[in-house]
């Protein structure tokens, strides 16, 4: 059974807690990213989304000068890097979340999205199914 050590980008843009929102906003534009892991002497602390930014950030009218700390998501879902495949499409599921951070005694080892779970054919059902159920409850309004 393949693990998440296997198939997670390990080469991960990530930005410490007191970096500025408009600059982490340019970095996600630039590398075409959406999720950041807030790093704080190589220990993962947090990770700021797009969405973090836009609802924490500019809807909270923090100016663009606002510290990542600010507007980080805090208690974050990881896994580490023997998590299997399978165990990774359970957790993203369960979670509704597209991204897992691996982590390794505390330090951030890589990422894992939802479509680094399709890599192989044999998992392609178990990806696809985890976005479905994520798609599901993000899509839908919440009253």
């Amino acid at each position: 059974m393949k693990t998440l050590r296997e198939i997670m980008s390990t080469d991960v843009e990530t930005v410490a807690p007191d970096q500025n929102i408009h600059q982490i906003a340019v970095m996600m534009e630039q590398n075409n990213i959406g999720f950041v892991p807030v790093v704080k002497n190589d220990k993962l602390i947090g990770v700021v989304t797009d969405r973090d930014l836009a609802v924490r950030g500019y809807a909270a009218k923090r100016p663009g000068s606002a510290q990542a700390e600010e507007v980080m998501t805090k208690n974050i879902v990881t896994a580490t890097p023997d998590t299997t495949i399978d165990e990774a499409a359970k957790i993203m599921s369960q979670e509704m979340i597209r991204r897992l951070a691996v982590v390794e005694n505390g330090n951030l080892v890589g990422i894992v999205a939802i479509g680094d779970l399709a890599t192989e054919d044999h998992y392609d059902h178990l990806a696809s199914g985890a976005l479905s159920d994520i798609s599901q409850h993000t899509d839908v309004p919440h009253h």
